[in-house]
């Protein structure tokens, strides 16, 4: 283990001792700190300060306020190499509710070249994360807090907002056991509640984890199993796949159908992305298939058609309520299966891609809807 992996873990045993005591002397710091831990809207100033922090820590000749090399000096660091190599690790270790990935490919933490002051305006939302994530690194350059102190207190809290996250989740999840023994919904009532779940904030990565479930459900009955599913944020050029959801045969290696989910309207400029993807793939595909929450236009569904004979491949537009109501009806019998292997999927999936709040959506609407049976 590491000396920073050991800090790490040290850390980590202190807060454990006693998870009620604070860190911080100052009222306003700790109220900071706290808000940066509890944003639900935004996790990556999370992970940005844990890695200038144990930067710091390593390292206390540099200038915190300088993650990244390309600012001027002799004192910055590499604050993505400190994320990718300790942090990471240590929040997956413990499934701390922050983002899995580093927080230096966010938008607002990406190539920035000038000192971290406070009057940098860091564009994103919500913007007190950004300037109270700026504050605190100006109060450990000013050597008004240390940074083992902050980093410490950031672990508490996360530990303690894991607690409560895990709380809320087994007395939800107690709540739907309670109605095991009532009659399945019927495949209109599930399209309902797939429907409230979509309609709730932050929703985008949910028609990928509805039709992978779909498959998951009846993979013995039609021949074809999902791929592993890819990482929410994560681009198609770094993962290889040429789709959301890529399906094969079993027992085989070869890739029959792609989706692909669109949360807005499918254009001609998406299609013909799809295509050049597809070109270079090894294998050629029977069917790649775009699933949208938006409206799907006449033009652009006659384009797709239009490249079948061109190119072999069926290119097709299909509503994601439409797509999963007809699923529902045509296996009726394993609508039951679907909506427990969506709920598993939609539980296991990291906080980036769904919330917690969208997690205790779903418990909660699924209740209410099957507490109507009783």
């Amino acid at each position: 283990m590491s000396k920073l992996q050991d800090i790490l873990e040290k850390f980590h045993t202190s807060t454990l001792k006693n998870k009620d005591k604070t860190f911080i002397k100052s009222k306003d710091l700790k109220e900071r700190i706290e808000f940066i831990c509890r944003c639900n809207a935004n996790k990556a100033p999370i992970r940005f300060l844990m890695s200038c922090l144990i930067a710091k820590i390593d390292n206390p000749s540099v200038d915190i306020r300088k993650p990244y090399t390309e600012i001027e000096g002799s004192d910055t660091y590499s604050g993505r190499y400190y994320d990718e190599h300790f942090i990471e690790e240590f929040v997956h270790k413990y499934k701390l509710p922050c983002n899995p990935t580093t927080a230096y490919l966010t938008p607002a933490f990406r190539n920035i070249d000038r000192l971290l002051t406070t009057d940098l305006v860091l564009v994103g939302r919500p913007r007190e994360a950004y300037k109270y994530t700026l504050e605190i690194l100006d109060s450990v350059h000013q050597n008004k807090e240390t940074p083992e102190n902050i980093l410490q207190e950031i672990i508490r809290l996360l530990f303690i907002i894991k607690e409560e996250d895990e709380k809320r989740m087994q007395q939800l999840i107690s709540n739907l056991k309670q109605t095991e023994d009532v009659l399945s919904l019927s495949s209109e009532e599930t399209v309902t509640l797939l429907t409230q779940h979509l309609n709730c904030k932050n929703s985008s990565r949910l028609p990928v984890l509805i039709v992978a479930a779909a498959y998951q459900s009846v993979k013995d009955k039609i021949g074809e199993i999902i791929l592993p599913l890819q990482s929410h944020n994560a681009a198609d050029k770094q993962t290889g796949s040429i789709g959301d959801i890529e399906i094969t045969l079993i027992n085989e290696e070869k890739i029959v159908t792609c989706y692909e989910m669109k949360d807005k309207r499918v254009t001609k400029n998406d299609i013909d992305h799809a295509l050049q993807k597809l070109s270079s793939h090894k294998f050629k595909v029977d069917n790649y298939i775009f699933i949208t929450t938006d409206s799907i236009e006449l033009d652009i569904t006659d384009y797709a058609k239009s490249l079948y004979e061109a190119t072999g491949i069926e290119i097709a537009i299909l509503d994601c309520i439409g797509f999963i109501r007809h699923y529902l009806h045509f296996f009726h019998r394993q609508r039951a299966q679907f909506l427990n292997i969506y709920q598993e999927f939609v539980l296991n999936e990291p906080t980036s891609s769904v919330s917690q709040a969208l997690k205790e959506a779903f418990l909660a609407l699924r209740r209410a809807a099957e507490a109507d049976r009783h």
